[in-house]
Formats: C-alpha cells, sequence, structure tokens
C-alpha cells in the first residue's frame, strides 16, 4: 500500500501581488513600501525608484516582448519595469542586490512559476546557462556606480544576449553614443559598438523618480550587429590598440600604438589616414581595420583552401589517393579528421564559435580544436597542430576514441583527443569567431534544447565522449 506523505502548509504572502503589480505613482507611496520592507535608499547602489508608469511601460515596450522570450532583470527594485514583464515572457529572471528587496520579490511572486528571484550581483553573473535559450532579452535600470560593468559582463563576447535595454547615467550613455573627435568618444565607445547597434532612446529628467537623483538619465537599446557590418578581425588585438590609442587621447597614434612589425607610415597608407592622427580622429571601421592589419597570427586571412589536398580512405581507413578538398567534400568521400576537447582545472570544456568564414557549419558551436589531416599526416600529430593553428597553444593530448564516418561527421573518420589548458587563447578570426568554457550540464542541457546550434560532428564527438 502507498503511503501518502503529509502536504507542506503554504507559507501566505505578507505581500500582495495584485497591489505590487498595480504599481504606485507618488514619494509618498515609495516610501510607504520601503518602510515595510526596512529599506532605506542607497546611492551606492543606485536606488532611484521609476514612480512614473507611462516611462516604465516605454521602456518595457522597447524590448519587443514575444511570449517564447527569457527575460533578465537586472536591479527591479520596487518592480517599477517587472510588473509589464510579468506574465508577458516565458521565463522572467530577476537579479536583486539589496537582500531586504530580493525577500520582499521572493514574497510577493512566489506563486509565479515562471518567475526566478536571484539575489546576486549583477557584475559577476554567469550567462553561460543561457545559451541553450531560444531568446534572451536583458533589461535594467543598472545603477550608476556600476553600470558599465554591468554591460561588459551581460555583451562581452560571447554573449547568449540577443537585445537589451538599460536606463544608466546620461554622461555614460553620452560615451556609447559618442562620434568621432568628442571628448566622449573613447575605448568604451568602439569596443561596445565593434558588436553592437547601439539607439538613445530616451532622455529622462530628474522628475519620474524617487528619490530623484542628482543626475540625469537615458534609455539606451542595444542589438548585435548584423554578421557583414564588419570584417572578421581579433578582439583582443582591437582592444589592445584601441586602449593604448586613448590612454594619452591627445597624443598621435603613431607614439603609441604596439605596431610590431607593421610600420605606422605603411598603415596609414592602406587606411587613408594622416600621419598626424589622434584616436579620437578614427572611425570605429578604421580602428577594426587597422586591428586586421595589425595582427599577427599567420592564419587571420587563410580560411580553408578548395585547392587543399587531403588522403582519401577506403572503409577501413586505409588511404587509397590524395584529392582536392572541394571534391572530397562535394562528393562526400571518406577522409580523416581530429577533434580536440580542451577542458579546464574545473572539468569546463572549451568550444569554439566557428567563424563564417568557414566552408562548413559557418557561425556554429564545436570542439574546442578540429581539422583535417595534412596528407601523409598522423592522427595526434594533427590534433597537436590544430592546437597550435586554432588556440595558439603547444600541448600534448590523449586519445579518447575513435567515430566511424557517417553524414553527421561529414564522411570523416575521427580520432577525438583531450588535453587540458586553462587559456587564454590565441585563435585567427578566419576560424574562430570566439569562444567559452562550458560546463558539462550546461552543454548537455543546452544540446537538447537547441541542438542546430552546434556542428553535427561535435555532436558525434560529445556523445562519443559523454
Amino acid at each position: 500500500m502507498m503511503v501518502m506523505e503529509p502536504s507542506m502548509p503554504q507559507t501566505e504572502s505578507k505581500y500582495d501581488l495584485q497591489e505590487f503589480l498595480s504599481g504606485f505613482n507618488s514619494d509618498s507611496e515609495v516610501v510607504s513600501i520601503l518602510k515595510r520592507i526596512g529599506v532605506r535608499p542607497s546611492k551606492a547602489l543606485g536606488q532611484n525608484f521609476l514612480i512614473d508608469q507611462s516611462v516604465s511601460e516605454s521602456i518595457v515596450d522597447s524590448l519587443n516582448l514575444s511570449c517564447e522570450d527569457t527575460v533578465i532583470e537586472i536591479g527591479p527594485g520596487l518592480g517599477s519595469l517587472t510588473r509589464y514583464l510579468v506574465g508577458k515572457v516565458r521565463r522572467l529572471i530577476l537579479i536583486e542586490f539589496d537582500r531586504k528587496i530580493y525577500g520582499y520579490l521572493k514574497d510577493v511572486l512566489s506563486d509565479r512559476e515562471d518567475v526566478q528571484v536571484l539575489n546576486q550581483d549583477a557584475v559577476n553573473f554567469d550567462l553561460r546557462e543561457f545559451f541553450a535559450e531560444e531568446t534572451v532579452k536583458v533589461i535594467g535600470n543598472l545603477p550608476y556606480s556600476s553600470g558599465t560593468e554591468i554591460i561588459r559582463n551581460f555583451m562581452e563576447s560571447p554573449s547568449p544576449v540577443s537585445l537589451a535595454v538599460f536606463m544608466l547615467q546620461k554622461e555614460v550613455v553620452d560615451r556609447f553614443c559618442a562620434v568621432t573627435s568628442t571628448k566622449n568618444y573613447g575605448l568604451l565607445t568602439v569596443m561596445t559598438r565593434a558588436f553592437w547597434d547601439i539607439e538613445r532612446t530616451q532622455d529622462l529628467s530628474f522628475e519620474p523618480f524617487s528619490p530623484k537623483p542628482a543626475v540625469g538619465s537615458s534609455v539606451i537599446r542595444l542589438s548585435p550587429c548584423d554578421g557583414d557590418k564588419y570584417p572578421p578581425f581579433n578582439e583582443k588585438v582591437l582592444r589592445r590598440i584601441v586602449k593604448c590609442g586613448f590612454q594619452e587621447r591627445r597624443k598621435q597614434l603613431k607614439k603609441r600604438l604596439p605596431l610590431g612589425d607593421v610600420k605606422w607610415v605603411d598603415l596609414c597608407a592602406e587606411l587613408d589616414l594622416s600621419l598626424t592622427a589622434r584616436a579620437e580622429e578614427l572611425k570605429i571601421t578604421e580602428w577594426i581595420e587597422m586591428a586586421r592589419l595589425i595582427d599577427a597570427n599567420p592564419l587571420k586571412d587563410n580560411p580553408q583552401q578548395s585547392n587543399e589536398m587531403f588522403d582519401v580512405v577506403d572503409g577501413n581507413d586505409q588511404v587509397l589517393r590524395q584529392v582536392e578538398r572541394s571534391h572530397v567534400h562535394a562528393k562526400n568521400l571518406l577522409h580523416r579528421a581530429v577533434h580536440v576537447f580542451v577542458f579546464n582545472k574545473r572539468g569546463e570544456l572549451f568550444l569554439q564559435k566557428r567563424s563564417l568564414l568557414k566552408d562548413s557549419s559557418p557561425g556554429l558551436w564545436d570542439s574546442s580544436a578540429s581539422g583535417h589531416l595534412d596528407v601523409g599526416e598522423d592522427y595526434p600529430d594533427a590534433a597537436v597542430r590544430e592546437l597550435d593553428e586554432e588556440l595558439g597553444i603547444m600541448q600534448e593530448v590523449d586519445f579518447i576514441c575513435s567515430i566511424k564516418p557517417s553524414e553527421r561527421t561529414g564522411w570523416e573518420f575521427v580520432h577525438l583527443f583531450k588535453c587540458e589548458h586553462g587559456g587564454p587563447f590565441n585563435f585567427p578570426y578566419s576560424e574562430i569567431a570566439c569562444g567559452e568554457f562550458f560546463t558539462t550540464e550546461m552543454i548537455e542541457n543546452w544540446i537538447s534544447k537547441r541542438p542546430e546550434d552546434f556542428a553535427s560532428g561535435f555532436i558525434e564527438c560529445w556523445k562519443s565522449y559523454r
């Protein structure tokens, strides 16, 4: 006979959900609810609460919500934006730093299965699990003291975010939206807009807030740049030269930039720049092209060649003859490849996102490193070579398993290897767009939800490994 466990009594909420959803419209209402919660607004935390519901609604409207969206709200506070999100999306995650306000939100929203309330610092929030979500959007009235750090965490490549709307200090927004030859144009401008299109949607006075902030606010909307807006480039190289250039922005760039073997006069001729150019004078397109020219990676402009020769093999992996790459792929001839899984000390696996320049699976996530065997090359040597070429590391590898050819592997005999390395990595933009370490659980969940995000060869390797 089955024994039924007694049900646990439901704890009654101290706060009313309908009251929460109806909102507040005055300083006195804010003071009242803060007193009930036991909170004094903190300047350090940027606790200036929106009290104009029309402003709140317009900010949320700019997020273009869909019922299938996953939305992360940063700093929900008393819920001025939250109330226009609840029930409108598939999943809503609220990140609240203040412990008491977190408790309030947790209590009032306890019956909402579609809402998750977290007491965390958005500066260090781990976004990796959200790559498994179809559409991830972010919204927040960001604290002015840490707003740029939060944006960097959420928007730095690679990011799962497809759209973001933030309210920030107006002076910071001026830097995001600055144009060349102005005092606000700098590192923040270039490095953000190299990856994101930014639109200022509105400027706000002090009036919609309680308590009133000492500075003005603006709202910006960020969406990823189209894949063809800029040519592929090495983010690390771009950041290095832009940072150096703007450290002493009034000095001529020829006295500031780490050019390596490239001569300044040749760069200027190639980019049609003045020899006396300064950092603030360069457009984002010129910074990117300069990064491409300075990049010393030997494979930076060498995507796969159609006339590259491969060993074609029989069903027993015995070499028959040598055939050009394009013909091998076109005719689905059996050939050889390696995949390498690079783990860090925490057991997390590094995945690369394939460059859009690749002829197979462009823009999809793949093994840490992978590639075809050169003519006459053996599998272990190929694995070590691919690590060097794609990640810039010299590392011994351990054999995991072999995988027979199929349509899923691209008709390749695959040998899978592993090694341990925590980075950093230096990869050519012709091969890899970006990369990140993920836990086993994250990868399992991601593949189960969105297998289309991955190269099929990696999925076969993952199945064999697991």
